[in-house]
């Protein structure tokens, strides 16, 4: 998608996902550089050209509270599993997956970053109301709270290739 560009913070950490047109804007201001571009070029009317940027790095730190507060809800935790299955890793619809409890709720699982994940519909029944490894199953990765909140909330991972560099999973 060559309509969004990738900011990253001075110490190349992801901070946000912006237009084009407000990623030009803070390259002529000179308040970021470009690190990856695409192989084209845009022309102003006056006859300045620039290269397309696909991810830019701000020239100064953004400092970002340690504690943001990320709301644990569907969209934010499927954004963190990249809409991925994390017992199968298909990627349905978003239709077909669901939330799925590690330890059940039932059990004393607790509703929270690291016992949340997304879950297709038929791992979700298979696993029912029993732990992963009573069920048989295994998960593709250790859930956790996400370092990088604006990825997360923006629930927009799937960029340009280039991105992935930038973004950890």
């Amino acid at each position: 998608m060559l309509g969004e560009v990738l900011v990253l913070n001075a110490s190349f950490e992801p901070l946000n996902i912006v237009p084009v047109r407000r990623a030009v804007v803070l390259l002529l201001k000179e308040k970021a550089e470009v690190v990856e571009a695409a192989q084209r070029r845009i022309h102003s009317g006056n006859g300045l050209a620039l290269d397309w940027p696909l991810v830019i790095r701000l020239v100064y730190f953004v400092k970002i509270p340690a504690q943001f507060p990320l709301p644990l809800n569907r969209r934010t935790v499927m954004a963190r599993d990249q809409y991925t299955c994390q017992y199968c890793g298909i990627q349905p619809s978003k239709a077909g997956l669901t939330l799925d409890h590690i330890v059940p709720r039932a059990r004393g699982g607790k509703s929270d970053w690291k016992n949340v994940v997304s879950a297709c519909i038929p791992c979700n029944q298979r696993k029912g109301g029993h732990t992963p490894q009573e069920a048989g199953m295994s998960l593709l990765s250790r859930p956790d709270r996400p370092r990088y909140a604006a990825v997360v909330l923006l629930g927009r991972v799937q960029g340009p290739t280039v991105w992935r560099k930038y973004i950890p999973h």
